[in-house]
């Protein structure tokens, strides 16, 4: 079964059915991270978009311009029944580079950096924690910690990209950082 999109731009979950979910992680090119995220269990939607930046409406070519100042990240709605926030958030911690400032990979640009982005306290308590662990580590990581803004769906033929495309991600592989 695909895993549908959302449809509104939003700082808020639309409504499935309860109990449900959301969470916004940008890692990079948004490809990537909506291919390893959008399968990871108890994730019931995924959807690349842009979001922490200042124009409202956002297209792409706009985005990679660097000057509108958003990130591409992807929303996930989840089923808190099946997954929790730390999971999903230590997931997206291990399929990126969290080190790596203003990029990923080959991909470099204020739009590839990595953030969190929360829409309450508790998801917020949830990601300094782990990038605290990580950094306890000895890791110098970079990912930001940013409130929810806005989130707005990237264009069509950015949805599911892998998967209408056929093949893997290039630029984010799963690298263990927890519970080794």
């Amino acid at each position: 079964m695909e895993k549908t999109n959302f449809t509104a731009a939003s700082a808020d979950t639309p409504a499935l059915h309860q109990p449900t979910q959301s969470a916004v992680f940008a890692g990079g090119c948004f490809w990537g991270t909506e291919y390893f995220l959008g399968n990871a269990p108890g994730v019931l939607q995924v959807e690349s978009g842009y979001t922490g930046g200042h124009l409202a409406h956002p297209s792409y070519q706009q985005v990679c311009t660097g000057q509108t100042g958003h990130y591409e990240a992807v929303r996930l709605l989840f089923d808190p029944t099946q997954t929790d926030y730390e999971t999903l958030a230590k997931l997206f911690l291990e399929i990126h580079d969290p080190t790596q400032p203003d990029g990923q990979g080959p991909d470099l640009g204020p739009q590839y950096r990595s953030a969190i982005f929360y829409a309450t306290d508790e998801q917020k308590q949830t990601a300094q924690k782990l990038l605290d662990i990580l950094r306890g580590n000895g890791l110098p990581v970079v990912t930001q910690l940013l409130p929810l803004t806005t989130f707005w769906p990237a264009e069509p033929y950015h949805q599911h990209y892998y998967k209408h495309k056929g093949t893997l991600p290039y630029c984010h592989k799963r690298v263990r950082r927890f519970d080794k």
